[in-house]
């Protein structure tokens, strides 16, 4: 048994509170109504069966959105408290958004030193961390956000080269050739639809895709139908889509890899903390409408 501190609120939570479809049974099973929703949280053990877990352990994996849960141990991570972390970095940047972005960019992209990269969404929990990931590596590195002021994030917080409201911008395509006269050699994909498109135009032969995610396409009753994936052929593009489950044995050298970036704040993080579980459903929805600024929160109860 557990209480819980701090819940994740995440886009692919919108995807499970649909009707199930065969492709997206391969990812999570759908919400059940009636039934509460369930998320990376960040939670103490009040009690435990499980001699791996005793009374007062600090922990994170998924539980139910309430404010005490009883979960099975499976899956679930103990927290290092002498790490001088806030605990709510572990729904993001110490938990599985942070994997997923060194997975997405490391593992599946191949950085090299001085190729450029563009993040789409690149303000949010995942995109902030991959543009700072790509400037470790020494990467001329680009961002498109919803918003002036994650535009100015993503150029004075996050080290970003350059980046642009993509809502400001008649033409995607002309946007992206402006900021890659010479093309882009990876994409770290976080929106999907006519942004894709206009990205394919613009790849470099031999370019890498990380497909995290698609924001723009979940919550549509007809999808984006895409014009130039003839393109990734012409290319020779590789596009991978990914979950970060699949990297899952990867996350004690990625702890070894990121913790000493956090502790010589080389690697910035901003969260959107909402605090009552009583406005997690508020929290969600503007998420999905992208009114968040940074990895968004709930914070439960106080620690």
């Amino acid at each position: 048994m557990v209480k819980n501190f701090y819940l994740s609120c995440d886009p692919y939570m919108g995807i499970l509170m649909r009707a199930p479809t065969p492709s997206t049974l391969a990812l999570l099973d759908a919400f059940i109504p009636g039934k509460p929703i369930a998320g990376i949280g960040v939670s103490q053990v009040i009690d435990s069966d499980d001699p791996s877990f005793t009374k007062g352990d600090m922990i994170w994996g998924i539980v139910n959105w309430e404010e005490y849960s009883t979960i099975n141990p499976a899956g679930i991570f103990k927290i290092d408290v002498n790490v001088n972390v806030p605990l709510s970095y572990y729904t993001g940047i110490l938990g599985m958004i942070g994997l997923t972005a060194y997975a997405g960019f490391y593992e599946i992209c191949s950085p090299k030193e001085g190729e450029t990269v563009f993040v789409s969404a690149a303000s949010g929990a995942v995109g902030q961390l991959v543009g700072q990931f790509a400037k470790l590596m020494g990467c001329y590195v680009v961002g498109s956000a919803g918003s002036k002021q994650k535009v100015d994030l993503l150029l004075n917080k996050f080290g970003y080269d350059e980046a642009f409201n993509y809502k400001e911008e008649p033409d995607l395509d002309s946007a992206l050739k402006r900021c890659f006269p010479k093309g882009i050699d990876i994409y770290f994909e976080n929106v999907g639809g006519k942004m894709l498109d206009a990205v394919l135009l613009n790849m470099k032969p031999y370019g890498r895709i990380a497909v995290c995610g698609m924001i723009s396409q979940y919550h549509l009753e007809t999808r984006d139908r895409l014009q130039n994936l003839p393109d990734i052929i012409f290319k020779k593009i590789r596009m991978q889509g990914f979950a970060v489950y699949d990297f899952i044995d990867r996350f004690p050298k990625f702890l070894e890899f990121v913790i000493p970036y956090i502790k010589e704040e080389k690697l910035t993080y901003v969260e959107d903390i909402v605090e009552g579980l009583e406005n997690g459903p508020a929290a969600l929805v503007g998420l999905l409408h992208g009114q968040n600024v940074g990895k968004q929160v709930l914070k439960v109860a106080s620690e």
